[in-house]
């Protein structure tokens, strides 16, 4: 298999666009509409939306991707009661009999294992002991492991993104809906638990009308980036020669999107890009790469900060970043205002790292610490699992608390936190963000993946509390 696929012209938009995007700055016109028209369904296709999945007294989970981020997610997954898995698969065979050791030598039964070649992740999907198939492979890939998890008859949870184009992430949706299997998002930072204590909060109105927030993905990657063993055949930084894109706004946006209410009564529909130079990742070679490095070939198009200014039906406006090249502490924001207030994280060394200021409980315009309303709206998959969130998960334990949902929401046949439709929204801006640099700044519309039904209020994150089923 070559180093990396063949990716679409559509990514392909080069330092050219990137040029007249940072020269122009943002256009005043009208939307540009979206690249990709909303697919008509074929006959007898309905939406997944409200669709629970069918109760499993276990769940039997298959892994493709078998890197830093699968290889570290293995053994929550089989932490995780009533959940084993089953099968592990990567291109390298190696790293499946690793995994497989690893979960042998933590007293799980042993899974098959699968690599090799290319295929071998079809291969596995032949099984017939897989309930889902969780993906972390190079994003490249997750559109087309996606999609054919959904085609084998399983549900699917995918690493960041679901897919980089448009018509990828209308396909996903017309797959699951014609499969009636269901394709989730793998976004932790949805169950992190400063930020399931501001969607609670929001939703009980304590900033009162919500206006705005602000998200992102800013985390300082070049001494990864430009290592030779951790991203392998430097999957991540060969993306920053080849794109303009938002790589990673979910970890920002998809929090702010849900206490928002996105597709469960308003929805997102102006996307507008601008990106600064891209010169964060140069600057780092020429400092501390040494010169026979194979990256003194490349030239990096993508901007250091690409931040997507979103707009929604309701008039409220979102700010995403995506910073990766640039030297700072990490943040995702996590910002969240309305009418009565305002909470902030990574704002300081309070004990939860945010702070938080409404009235009518505060006044002088000076901030509080977010612990007191965090104790208040602290969500319940946090009181009933946070222990072994921290001792079966990364990223604070929120990793795990995902993992411990899913299975719970298969196991007690509930409908999901996180469906197709919001998945497919959160990641359009990484191909919307292309077109907009393009055109020099100016918004493009978001497509509706929910064909209308955003306007009918829904349940999601802020789920009622239930119990993990006993095991049989």
């Amino acid at each position: 298999m070559p180093e990396t696929p063949a990716v679409s012209r559509r990514l392909l938009l080069g330092s050219a666009a990137a040029t007249g995007a940072l020269a122009t700055g943002i256009g005043s016109a009208a939307p540009v509409a979206a690249t990709e028209q909303a697919p008509r369904r074929r006959p007898g296709q309905k939406s997944m939306i409200g669709v629970p999945f069918a109760a499993h007294p276990t769940v039997r989970v298959a892994v493709i991707g078998l890197g830093n981020r699968g290889g570290g997610m293995i053994t929550g997954w089989a932490a995780v009661p009533g959940c084993t898995v089953t099968a592990v698969c990567d291109i390298r065979a190696d790293r499946a009999e690793r995994a497989a050791d690893r979960l042998e030598s933590k007293g799980n039964p042993r899974p098959a294992e699968y690599g090799g070649s290319a295929d071998s992740y079809a291969r596995m999907l032949r099984r017939d002991d897989i309930d889902l198939v969780y993906i972390a492979t190079p994003w490249e890939f997750h559109y087309e492991h996606g999609r054919a998890a959904l085609l084998s008859g399983r549900h699917a949870v995918v690493e960041l993104p679901v897919a980089t184009e448009l018509r990828q992430l209308w396909d996903l949706v017309d797959t699951s809906e014609r499969t009636r299997r269901h394709l989730l998002l793998s976004e932790n930072c949805n169950y992190g638990r400063n930020e399931l204590a501001m969607l609670k909060a929001a939703h009980d109105g304590l900033f009162g009308d919500l206006t705005n927030g602000h998200g992102g993905y800013l985390h300082d990657l070049r001494e990864l980036l430009f290592s030779d063993t951790y991203y392998t055949d430097s999957w991540r930084r060969l993306w920053h020669t080849r794109s303009t894109a938002s790589f990673y706004p979910m970890h920002g946006l998809a929090p702010i999107a849900a206490a928002m209410d996105v597709n469960r009564g308003d929805r997102m529909t102006t996307l507008r890009a601008t990106t600064t130079a891209p010169k964060g990742l140069a600057d780092y070679r020429a400092r501390f790469v040494p010169r026979d490095h194979p990256s003194w070939k490349e030239t990096y198009i993508n901007g250091d900060l690409v931040t997507c200014m979103i707009e929604t039906a309701k008039g409220r406006t979102v700010r995403a970043e995506h910073d990766v090249s640039s030297p700072r502490p990490y943040s995702r924001i996590n910002t969240l205002a309305g009418s009565r207030g305002i909470v902030e994280d990574y704002a300081g060394p309070a004990p939860t790292g945010a702070r938080i200021y409404v009235e009518p409980d505060h006044g002088g315009h000076t901030w509080r610490d977010f612990e007191t309303y965090r104790k208040e709206y602290d969500h319940w998959l946090w009181q009933k699992v946070g222990d072994d969130a921290a001792n079966n998960g990364g990223h604070g334990g929120m990793d795990y608390v995902l993992q411990w949902r899913t299975v719970q929401l298969m196991r007690a046949g509930l409908v999901p936190d996180i469906d197709v439709y919001d998945s497919a929204a959160w990641c359009s801006p990484v191909p919307l963000s292309v077109t907009s640099l393009a055109r020099g700044g100016r918004p493009v519309e978001i497509p509706d993946f929910t064909r209308g039904a955003w306007r009918e209020r829904r349940p999601g994150l802020d789920s009622a509390p239930t119990d993990m089923p006993p095991a049989g």
